[in-house]
């Protein structure tokens, strides 16, 4: 098996960042809730304790089984697991005079450990925990200092069990990615074989065992991670994959044409499905962002139920789903608050009978695109912005009809277009137009017009979940302004979103 490193989640926002920086180091990992982890066995070479919302001095505070860990194996607890190993075996922890949160500087670090080898002197780690440790258990030793943290990390003697107070996966500790490689290659002993093209190697081989000469049918979207999904299948069942491609009228302007001819190129068996009337039609009056998601997840759903029904002996439905999903179905945390419904088809529907694979399921995003890039998909592939699964259908504010779509695609084409021409896309993660539903007076010539507005969005980011507006020159939106004015029927008057997430979303519906 895979040898691995283990990380057991208490709820923490930085416990996915842990997992990607152990995956930068070529060390494969997995995230488990505390409460619900795999049994250990010889691959695991190494655990990691997250931080975690909690304080340990709660009544229902989380608490682990380590009995099989501590001891056993190579132990690093972070932040809430470093204060829950000094209250469990001995020490005390009490609530901080003053909230530990920020930058901090290291004013004393042991480098005779294996932990800390290569961490200098007045290194700066980020702290964030109302909690703080005042007295460490038995046969333990402090190993790093800040200023208002005197037990900032410390270490279970004779046994290969560390902790710390900081977070050393965030960007704010300078050396930690130094400590972290310390842990799973220094004292883990873990192999740096975790690698793009590793992955596309053992995963191949392991869907040629797993279905055989079984068929797949996998619906595309031209989006990386459907894309490269689809490629991993291709490779190892040929022509045994049946791609289904479908437009749902709400795709950007030539879409779907120029999305299944390079799939063509790319020696997929693909068919594309032209099904816009069937959602418009089921659309038509629907103005709530919720309920066009719903509708147009539905549709899909049956569109695609009728094309795999048209395939003979298809025993398997491929998907595209990545890490972050798995993990936030599973998540210690229960699951999270709806803000949107996801636009994945997620559980299917009880009378399609086929078994899932998911080829991506143990990927972050940035790994999904290495491995595309290991199997040779084209940079307008992988490079492309992140698309909403309903597409323009939450980029029209209110109803849709075939005009607002019109107005919205010709509007994003140009946008798209001027980004790629100034050079500016792949420095964006994510652009699109909104089409408002308010109307503006404006004159064209010497006539009043009385049309629509759109709103256009940029933002920085490099995971979705925070984010930040574009700061575009102006005279690039000045141009790209007058060109949709001018090229766009119907449209009289261009805004620019300057909301960061949070408090806003990447989408406005």
């Amino acid at each position: 098996m895979q040898e691995m490193i283990l990380i057991l989640d208490f709820g923490s926002q930085y416990t996915q960042l842990i997992a990607r920086r152990v995956r930068e180091l070529n060390v494969y990992c997995e995230i488990h809730p505390f409460n619900d982890f795999p049994k250990i066995k010889d691959h695991v070479k190494g655990v990691i304790l997250s931080g975690s919302p909690f304080s340990v001095r709660q009544a229902d505070h989380p608490i682990p089984d380590l009995s099989k860990i501590k001891g056993e194996l190579p132990l690093l607890a972070v932040c809430y697991g470093a204060q829950y190993l000094a209250q469990n075996y001995g020490g005390e922890v009490q609530k901080s005079s003053k909230r530990e949160y920020g930058r901090a500087n290291l004013n004393y670090v042991d480098h005779a450990q294996p932990l800390l080898k290569s961490v200098a002197e007045n290194s700066q780690v980020w702290m964030s925990h109302g909690d703080t440790i005042m007295q460490l258990p038995k046969d333990t030793s402090i190993i790093c200092s800040t200023d208002d943290v005197k037990i900032a990390g410390y270490r279970f003697n004779n046994e290969d069990s560390y902790a710390i107070q900081f977070h050393p996966e965030v960007f704010h500790t300078t050396d930690g990615k130094t400590l972290l490689r310390n842990f799973v290659v220094g004292i883990c002993n873990c192999v740096q074989s975790w690698t793009p093209k590793s992955y596309v190697e053992t995963s191949i081989a392991s869907l040629k065992a797993q279905l055989g000469n079984d068929k797949v049918v996998l619906g595309l979207s031209g989006g990386v991670d459907s894309s490269v999904a689809a490629m991993l299948l291709h490779r190892a069942i040929g022509a045994n994959l049946y791609c289904i491609f479908v437009d749902n009228g709400l795709l950007r302007k030539n879409e779907f044409e120029s999305v299944l001819h390079q799939y063509e190129d790319l020696g997929l068996n693909v068919k594309g499905v032209d099904s816009k009337n069937r959602f418009y039609d089921e659309l038509k009056g629907e103005s709530d962002p919720e309920g066009k998601r719903k509708i147009i997840g539905r549709v899909f759903v049956e569109v695609f139920d009728d094309e795999a029904h048209r395939i003979k002996d298809v025993k398997w439905l491929g998907q595209g789903t990545i890490y972050p999903d798995i993990i936030e179905s599973k998540s210690v945390k229960g699951p999270s608050a709806t803000i949107k419904s996801h636009h994945n088809v997620g559980g299917l529907p009880d009378y399609m009978k086929l078994k899932i694979v998911e080829p991506l399921s143990s990927l972050f995003k940035d790994e999904v695109r290495e491995v595309g890039n290991t199997l040779g998909l084209p940079q307008s592939i992988l490079n492309r912005h992140p698309f909403p699964g309903p597409g323009l259908g939450i980029r029209i504010l209110g109803d849709i009809t075939p005009e607002k779509v019109r107005v919205l695609q010709e509007v994003d084409f140009i946008y798209i277009e001027g980004l790629k021409e100034a050079g500016l896309y792949d420095q964006i993660w994510q652009a699109g137009s909104i089409l408002l539903p308010v109307r503006s007076v404006g004159v064209m010539g010497d006539e009043r017009t009385y049309e629509n507005a759109v709103a256009l969005r940029a933002v920085t980011s490099t995971d979705g979940m925070t984010a930040d507006w574009f700061h575009f020159p102006h005279e690039f939106l000045a141009k790209i302004s007058n060109r949709i004015i001018n090229n766009v029927k119907g449209v009289n008057r261009v805004v620019y979103d300057i909301s960061s997430k949070p408090p806003a979303t990447i989408e406005w519906e």
